[in-house]
């Protein structure tokens, strides 16, 4: 088992807003993010598994046209294909994992 300390990963803007510290396992990929209240992600798809996981604050998550409030405590699955997309309300931290890996999110290399 690897030992990670998330504190110590470089931290990437991959969107305006949205700070993440991101690492891999053998066929996942995590990210912790904290986000600035307002900040957005457009509406969009992939072929990942993805699980957002809300640790603080409040984000709009919306997925196939359904938008839900998320907060602490609180995670949303979004299927493979789905088109989704997501809101910050507050500043947030949230822990977002994939399946498979992915190499990039937004463009930047991860």
């Amino acid at each position: 088992m690897s030992h990670i300390d998330t504190s110590r990963l470089e931290v990437k803007e991959v969107r305006e807003g949205w700070k993440g510290r991101f690492f891999h396992s053998q066929s996942m990929t995590f990210a912790y993010y904290t986000v600035e209240a307002g900040a957005s992600i457009h509406e969009h798809h992939h072929p990942n598994d993805e699980v957002w996981n809300v640790i603080e604050g409040q984000l709009e998550i919306t997925v196939s046209g359904v938008a839900e409030l998320v907060g602490p405590g609180c995670a949303v699955a979004v299927p493979p294909g789905a088109v989704h997309s997501i809101r910050a309300l507050a500043f947030t931290r949230a822990i977002v994992v994939d399946h498979p890996r992915r190499d990039a999110i937004g463009g930047i290399q991860l």
